[in-house]
């Protein structure tokens, strides 16, 4: 597999016109802002990357503020970096991935999910040709980057080990950082699980030749989602719809401008320092924002949940023994936030 061309990539035209039944599709936020009416802090998985960064242009285009929300975006490494700095209280709301969903679960907390960011699982598990891995089966006994211990990556990875009948002691991983592109080409990894966003970016590096194991092939679930405590969800419901609505069109507004946001990249993100690269990532990330599936027969909409997907997703957890208790996603997804719910 060489470096995708422009054409590959998902075009402006087609993202618009896949959200067109999409209700609600508006592109608030640069007007006057709704009285204010309190804080939310964002713990997120990431530092302040591109493809993040309908979040990142608050400052500018105040998406948030339009809501009388006044966010604050709080770094991290991985999804379950994410759930911890929740549950510490230094965040209000987690973006973090299924399975470190699952696992906090698992442990006991109490957290809803209410907000499906993207619904499309954009986990990977990339080698070099050279390497000579064509299936799971072929990673074991070799090093394996993953972003962090407590990302969707290493999750992710896991699942894939699991499905070929493999366990994490049967593979080094190896903790290589966002950019864990770099050792794979160095040749200080075997393979690495990474994001499709990811990906890209290393092809546009020059990574070569590749094989490609896509994690959806053997669980399609959503990549990531707005978390939330029990208690939290009780004592902020109108602050958080609120929120939900200022991200809501923060999404559409990345959607419908993807030139502009990779404009505004260069200014907000930290890795935006070439715009075709921003392009490339903001438009996988605006292709993985799209709802999965219609609901209750209505047109799909953006932060809605497959919620039969999700189900699968936890009982292959459990199944797997990555988790031991059964979750039922209906007792921990509240769709009522939702904008238009």
């Amino acid at each position: 597999m060489n470096a995708p061309s422009s054409s590959s990539f998902i075009s402006r035209r087609s993202l618009i016109g896949a959200c067109a039944g999409i209700t609600g599709l508006t592109l608030a936020g640069t007007g006057m802002a709704a009285q204010t009416q309190g804080r939310i802090r964002l713990a997120g998985w990431s530092k302040p990357i591109s493809e993040i960064t309908n979040i990142l242009v608050e400052p500018e285009k105040g998406f948030f503020k339009a809501q009388g929300v006044e966010l604050a975006y709080l770094p991290g490494a991985g999804g379950g970096d994410a759930i911890r700095n929740m549950l510490s209280g230094q965040g209000d709301v987690a973006f973090t991935d299924p399975g470190s969903f699952f696992m906090a679960l698992d442990k006991g907390e109490k957290l809803v999910a209410i907000y499906d960011i993207y619904p499309q699982n954009v986990f990977n598990v990339v080698s070099l040709k050279s390497a000579n891995i064509h299936k799971p089966a072929d990673l074991k006994g070799k090093k394996i980057g993953v972003y962090s211990l407590s990302s969707g990556t290493r999750q992710n990875l896991l699942v894939m080990l699991h499905q070929a009948g493999l366990k994490e002691s049967d593979v080094t991983i190896v903790v290589t950082g966002l950019l864990n592109f770099a050792p794979l080409m160095q040749g200080q990894v075997d393979a690495t699980a990474a994001t499709d966003t990811g990906l890209a970016v290393g092809l546009r590096k020059g990574m070569g030749d590749i094989n490609l194991m896509k994690v959806s092939e053997h669980l399609n679930i959503s990549s990531d989602m707005f978390v939330v405590r029990e208690d939290v969800l009780r004592q902020k419901k109108d602050l958080l719809k609120a929120f939900l609505k200022g991200y809501r069109d923060s999404a559409a507004w990345m959607i419908a401008n993807p030139q502009e946001a990779a404009a505004l990249a260069g200014k907000y993100a930290i890795d935006g320092t070439q715009r075709d690269i921003n392009l490339d990532v903001i438009q996988l990330r605006n292709a993985s924002a799209l709802p999965a599936a219609q609901v209750a027969g209505r047109a799909p909409q953006l932060g809605s949940f497959d919620l039969a997907a999700l189900q699968k997703g936890a009982d292959t957890y459990r199944a797997l023994g990555m988790i031991q208790r059964q979750i039922k996603v209906t007792d921990v997804v509240d769709t009522s936030l939702l904008p238009g719910a």
